[in-house]
């Protein structure tokens, strides 16, 4: 059985083929990295599975339903959430107000001016249970602008969370990030993927990240798969090397 099953995808943009007959599964409980250089494919791949773009061939299986023609809506609803590589928060509210918002989307009581308190309850929990996951409790009530880069992306990783995904999609989690915070935020996914079992796929350039964390990888180069394996196998393919490995060093 397979969470996410990508079948031979393609995006086109006029005469430009960004990605070109590309097919990946995922199972339940993976955590899959996604990998290549600079104009690889990567970014228009993931969102094609998360329903941003509309692949010009092939189709997207989550869960064993074909979610190809289906909008970024629904396929949250189905249980699909992701983040983006620049961090998609509110500055200007606290961690706990951001994750609210997400609490109530996924209860539908967003456009409730007023919770019963039985409502209230469940949101609060809600609200707690996200902070606590994404080890951000001692700041749960600061400006998550007066926040370091790293907690602001756990911020955006804990709201995600409220939408009780079966698949996290994270986009390059740790970009911009100096080592502690990296090793902070791998931390949390590590976590993530092992305690709670969540099925994750994310594109990263950190290799340390990578090889650390990821049950399988996916190399893409030139809009095209390359590669895909363990990181031992993926480590020691010549192709990858040349291609992106070797060019990194």
């Amino acid at each position: 059985m397979t969470m996410l099953d990508v079948r031979n995808v393609s995006k086109h943009f006029g005469r430009l083929a960004a990605v070109s007959e590309i097919s990946m599964q995922v199972a339940p409980g993976e955590l899959r990295a996604i990998i290549g250089p600079n104009g690889a494919g990567k970014t228009t791949f993931f969102n094609m599975i998360s329903g941003f773009f509309a692949p010009t061939t092939g189709d997207i299986v989550f869960d064993g339903v074909t979610v190809t023609k289906l909008p970024v809506a629904a396929r949250v609803a189905m249980g699909m959430a992701r983040t983006f590589q620049i961090t998609e928060i509110f500055p200007e509210l606290t961690v706990r107000e951001n994750i609210r918002i997400g609490v109530e989307s996924s209860l539908g009581l967003r456009q409730r001016f007023w919770l019963r308190a039985r409502d209230l309850a469940v949101v609060r929990r809600g609200i707690d249970e996200a902070v606590t996951q994404a080890g951000l409790t001692s700041k749960a009530d600061r400006l998550v602008g007066e926040l370091s880069h790293g907690d602001q992306r756990a911020a955006e990783i804990a709201t995600a969370l409220t939408l009780k995904p079966r698949l996290l999609l994270l986009d390059e989690p740790t970009a911009g990030m100096g080592e502690h915070e990296t090793y902070a935020v791998a931390n949390l996914i590590r976590r993530l993927h092992k305690n709670s079992a969540y099925t994750i796929v994310l594109i990263e350039h950190d290799m340390r990240v990578v090889f650390n964390l990821a049950d399988k990888i996916t190399v893409l180069a030139e809009g095209r798969m390359l590669a895909e394996g363990t990181p031992a196998e993926i480590a020691e393919n010549p192709a990858v090397q040349e291609a992106y490995l070797g060019k990194a060093e």
